[in-house]
């Protein structure tokens, strides 16, 4: 599968270049985790924290496709965006942050402070360098 397949199937759809979409998608976005930033990541918040930091890596990733003239409707289409951009590292730890985010969400995943912890960690990483590479002129 590629990203063109998405399109295809209607899961990714052609749009204008939006760069005001961009810009509060990435302001939204920082605001959010300055606050998540205070919360503490114990037994009771580890798998809400994880999940919604996935949710701000992918307002990111959100972001970039709009500047780029995609609407994403798939996550899933992110891994073969990203893929497309030449970013393979970036995909494969999206597309892993991804199924955690799912067993979470959808299956009842339990996830250990550490597992948490290491999570967020990476997925930031992942943030900073998106925003550094791709909406750093937007800031």
């Amino acid at each position: 599968m590629n990203f063109e397949d998405f399109i295809k199937l209607g899961q990714v759809r052609r749009a204008s270049r939006d760069e005001q979409l961009a810009k509060s998608l990435l302001k939204e976005t920082v605001i959010d985790m300055e606050f998540f930033g205070d919360l503490e990541i114990n037994e009771k918040s580890a798998r809400k924290l994880v999940s919604n930091y996935y949710d701000f890596l992918r307002s990111i990733l959100e972001a970039m496709a709009a500047l780029d003239g995609y609407k994403v409707y798939a996550h899933e289409a992110f891994t073969y965006y990203l893929k497309k951009k030449n970013e393979e590292a970036a995909a494969g730890k999206f597309d892993r942050f991804r199924l955690l985010r799912n067993k979470i969400n959808y299956y009842g995943r339990i996830i250990s402070v550490q597992e948490a912890k290491d999570a967020i960690e990476s997925i930031k990483d992942s943030i900073d360098y998106l925003i550094k590479k791709y909406l750093g002129e937007m800031r």
